[in-house]
């Protein structure tokens, strides 16, 4: 397994007690009748190359992945390998497979968002925060999917009177560096998109967008319930367990590129009054009203 997450965090062994249970209740107990070898990325592209390489040079029966890039690494480096991927955006745009109904080749998996997904999140945050004028987008230009919502997001932003900035998060840029940059103008917000470079700085994201008072809009729940303005994503665990199902299905003989590419049934919308309030932001009452759950 190719994990976006550090072995500490707490999100990622969330993501895997959830995998895992899933196996076992379909019949795979690891150590048992199943084996299963671990890779903690953690967003670090050289630990990335260099755990897709071992893995793949130790010919297992499937590799599961979570991740653009690292599934990107894999692509690469296989064609015959089966694969099952999680937190993934854009497949098919990102050319992993051919089309989500029927993938081909040796990948399928669960997808994240779509690259409209970009003008979603500006809307959401234009409605939360009526007085923002520039939002900063992050993203990587390394990855597909985020080029795609940061284009969304521009292609929205004229109609909502909205000036478009972007931020790209690949290459070692100093995250905090560019927000406080980004915020040294007036009626600024943010849009993080879900790059494998976000999950493991989101602490030092979600506390820049609160120290400089900028409204800000996540890719999932946790960034919400850890200190974050809102969220607008996928429920990200129930794409997990999916995933242990294509594991069992895979592994009793079906074949990935017959397994069609799953995308979410719901976006949940997650917000957190008490950040509002920290931000000094006054969210009109029927924002928390449509939203899936509010933090108070």
């Amino acid at each position: 397994m190719l994990i976006l997450y550090s072995q500490t965090d707490r999100e990622g062994q969330t993501r895997l007690a959830a995998f895992l249970d899933t196996l076992q209740k379909l019949g795979w107990t690891d150590g048992r009748n199943v084996r299963i070898e671990y890779r903690w990325i953690a967003g670090d592209v050289d630990r990335e190359k260099t755990s897709a390489a071992e893995l793949v040079r130790s010919t297992p029966d499937l590799i599961v992945v979570s991740g653009l890039t690292a599934l990107a690494q894999l692509h690469r480096l296989t064609s015959t390998i089966p694969v099952v991927f999680t937190q993934v955006s854009d497949p098919v745009g990102s050319g992993f497979v051919t089309s989500l109904a029927r993938p081909g080749g040796n990948i399928s998996g669960f997808q994240n968002f779509e690259p409209t997904i970009g003008g979603k999140w500006l809307g959401v945050l234009k409605e939360a925060a009526p007085n923002v004028r520039r939002v900063a987008v992050l993203f990587g230009s390394d990855s597909v999917a985020t080029v795609a919502m940061l284009r969304a997001a521009e292609a929205v932003a004229p109609s909502l009177g909205v000036q478009v900035t972007a931020v790209d998060v690949h290459g070692g840029v100093e995250i905090e560096r560019a927000i406080a940059m980004f915020a040294s103008q007036p009626d600024g917000g943010l849009i993080i998109t879900p790059h494998p470079s976000v999950p493991q700085n989101r602490a030092s994201i979600i506390l820049s967008a609160a120290r400089h008072r900028l409204p800000a809009v996540y890719p999932f729940r946790y960034f919400a319930a850890e200190g974050g303005l809102m969220a607008y994503g996928p429920d990200q665990i129930d794409q997990w367990r999916g995933a242990a199902t294509y594991v069992d299905r895979v592994l009793r003989g079906e074949k990935p590129g017959e397994l069609p590419v799953q995308t979410p049934a719901k976006y949940e919308l997650v917000i957190n009054l008490k950040a509002a309030n920290v931000i000094g932001l006054n969210i009109a009452p029927g924002l928390p009203l449509r939203a899936d759950e509010v933090i108070e």
